[in-house]
């Protein structure tokens, strides 16, 4: 199989962009275990100190749509210099602050930076790709991302048992040897037409965002209501604007937004394996936070060698093809978490949690590609942006929802978990498995190759019309 000049280029960025992401990865995770530390050296609450993740979510969820907007003005070379130097100086402010909020400062440069990786790794794939190989680009980000996933709670036990937490922005700034790479192989170019900055309705989406993600976070009402009326603000705003900071043709794309529903709901379940399996081995397996990041490191190997494979399945037999596959392994896993939680010896649980990472890499690859396919070349930015932001925000939300759960105590629909303190556990396993059983139907019926084919043309061609 003869690939083009570009493709070949894009083949090296991919490579390197799997090593960013692993960075990327990493710094998102080790701060989590420093919480209880920063408290008692600070003096503040717990509310306070969860801003150094918090915070970071919400500008990183918020960054993606920047970023994908500016590569419409900007080369991706530039832009993705400019974040990981943003990236590394966040880095230094954070390591050395002698105080919480100049270490707060750190993060969110951080996240202002590093939430150029997710963006450049969607719309490199766009760029260097043809259509038919871009799921395996794209699954090569999803290895480094799986990879950092593993290595993050381990560098920071490693670094913590010997320094102080303020050597957990070190790390990062590692990610600078990689900027003459990016520099090297890049050499897109912007649109030629970019259209001006709609700088109020990016400041009334990071209101929006902020506003959402804060109300999940505290589950408080009234932030949920300053999103409600920020979004009509929005609404008004991208009517009114002549060149609004998301194109309304983009959220008048239907298969695009159905899509986006698929991956909001995909998320909402990742973010539940991310959380539940720590606690469960925590509170009814009695496991101490280090044998927990050890039991995980299993499924987070196994998905980050796997996720190529992957990404050949998909570029062979189809994006539709992979997300069988995934939902597949994803409701095994589920349905043995349900079946055996709180009865299986501790063992087993590192095993199942195998099907299901890699199972989740897999889908996160078939969503990311079908959701690529459905956008013409000028809104990619801003729409695989938007995806990201989406996917940040369901996570959120969803764990929120999931601490709630599990401090209730509601009767397990599995007899065989009862009076194991795994009830709640099995149930949303089990609420899980529904749900992927649910969007497998659904995407099926609205991803068949050929079907999203035409509707996305006459999509385009409909948006055309109205352009003109």
């Amino acid at each position: 199989m003869q690939i083009s000049s570009k493709e070949f280029t894009g083949r090296r960025i991919m490579r390197v962009m799997l090593f960013t992401a692993v960075f990327s990865a990493m710094n998102m995770l080790m701060f989590n275990i420093v919480l209880p530390e920063l408290r008692a050296e600070f003096q503040i609450g717990f509310a306070q100190a969860s801003w150094l993740s918090t915070g970071y979510l919400l500008v990183y969820a918020l960054g993606n749509v920047v970023y994908g907007k500016l590569a419409n003005r900007y080369s991706l070379k530039h832009l993705i210099t400019f974040g990981l130097i943003l990236f590394a100086a966040g880095s230094l402010i954070g390591f050395a602050s002698t105080g919480f909020w100049l270490a707060l400062a750190g993060r969110l440069l951080q996240a202002a930076g590093g939430s150029v990786v997710p963006a450049s790794a969607m719309l490199i794939p766009i760029r260097y790709f043809p259509p038919e190989r871009r799921a395996g680009a794209m699954s090569m980000t999803a290895a480094g991302l799986a990879l950092g996933t593993a290595l993050g709670p381990i560098v920071a036990a490693l670094l913590l048992s010997v320094l102080s937490w303020r050597w957990l922005f070190v790390p990062p700034v590692l990610v600078l040897a990689l900027v003459p790479f990016f520099r090297k192989y890049l050499n897109d170019e912007p649109s030629a037409h970019p259209g001006k900055l709609d700088w109020l309705g990016g400041a009334l989406l990071a209101a929006a965002v902020a506003s959402v993600l804060l109300g999940a976070t505290y589950m408080s009402w009234r932030f949920f209501a300053v999103a409600g009326l920020t979004l009509c603000l929005l609404v008004w705003r991208l009517k009114a604007a002549p060149d609004p900071f998301i194109q309304p043709a983009l959220l008048r794309n239907k298969p695009y937004m159905g899509g986006l529903t698929i991956a909001a709901l995909v998320c909402c379940v990742a973010s539940g394996m991310a959380l539940l399996p720590p606690v469960l081995l925590a509170d009814v397996y009695g496991l101490n936070s280090e044998w927990i990041g050890f039991a995980l490191v299993p499924a987070a190997v196994a998905s980050s060698a796997l996720s190529r494979v992957g990404g050949k399945v998909a570029d062979r037999r189809g994006d539709r093809s992979l997300y069988s596959l995934a939902a597949g392994l994803l409701m095994f896993a589920f349905a043995l978490l349900a079946v055996f939680s709180g009865t299986a010896p501790v063992w087993m649980i590192p095993l199942f949690l195998v099907f299901g990472n890699v199972g989740q890499t897999f889908i996160q690859v078939a969503v990311s590609s079908s959701l690529s396919k459905t956008l013409p070349k000028e809104q990619a930015g801003v729409g695989m942006g938007l995806f990201q932001m989406t996917n940040g925000i369901a996570s959120a939300m969803a764990a929120s929802v999931y601490g709630l759960l599990l401090e209730t105590d509601a009767p397990g629909w599995n007899p065989l978990a009862a009076g194991t303190g795994a009830e709640m556990f099995a149930n949303m396993f089990l609420g899980f498995l529904a749900v992927h059983a649910g969007l497998l139907s659904y995407y099926r019926m609205k991803f068949y190759p050929g079907r999203l084919a035409e509707r996305v043309l006459s999509e385009q061609g409909a948006l055309s019309e109205q352009g003109r």
